[in-house]
């Protein structure tokens, strides 16, 4: 499936698709500049959580997010603390959760038709370049409804090893790599029947 969008009435349904990505870019960029803290990056992850009931979403469905995420976050936090301090571990990890769960918000709430519209308008310009709009619009378009769902890849995978007894570790990369891959397939075979790709 190519869009994971929940129909609703919420606020952030009512809103523009292009209102949504410029929001979207806004945060990406303010989030990534601006010094955090662990007491800001709470804060932030604590309003990105609230914008999901607020969008009519539902708790179930935010708390889903976060439960997909969690390979994630024992993964990069380890990571990061291990490299270079637990402050810096917690807000970089917090940035990133931040903007996946943000991202998640906008293909839930955002029709693939109305991103692909808005997009397209934005990457006019690129025709002088050589560029088509149609084209660079459904790769971008595709590449943010990615994010959730590689989300639910890693978790599928975790699910698995943890059936297996195998702890969670460097053994994620080759099946999340397959996964990924024959989704793309499947992708690629969805647009190609649709006549959107050769």
């Amino acid at each position: 499936m190519i869009s994971l969008y929940r129909p609703g009435e919420g606020l952030l349904h009512r809103l523009p698709a292009g209102a949504k990505l410029l929001g979207l870019a806004a945060a990406a960029l303010v989030v990534s500049l601006l010094p955090l803290g662990v007491i800001g990056t709470a804060v932030l992850l604590s309003a990105v959580s609230l914008l999901y009931p607020l969008s009519g979403l539902g708790w179930r469905l935010l708390g889903g997010a976060w439960w997909r995420l969690r390979g994630l976050i024992l993964v990069l936090g380890a990571a990061l603390w291990l490299f270079v301090g637990p402050d810096t571990a917690v807000q970089n990890t917090g940035r990133v959760i931040a903007l996946i769960l943000l991202a998640e918000l906008v293909t839930r709430t955002t029709r693939m038709g109305d991103l692909l519209d808005v997009l397209q308008s934005v990457l006019q310009p690129l025709r002088l370049l050589g560029v088509d709009p149609a084209t660079a619009a459904l790769a971008i378009s595709l590449t943010i409804a990615m994010v959730p769902v590689l989300a639910g890849f890693v978790q599928q995978v975790r699910d698995a090893q943890r059936a297996r007894g195998v702890r969670m570790g460097p053994r994620v990369g080759l099946p999340l790599l397959v996964l990924t891959m024959k989704h793309a397939d499947d992708v690629g075979d969805a647009l190609a029947a649709r006549g959107l790709a050769r």
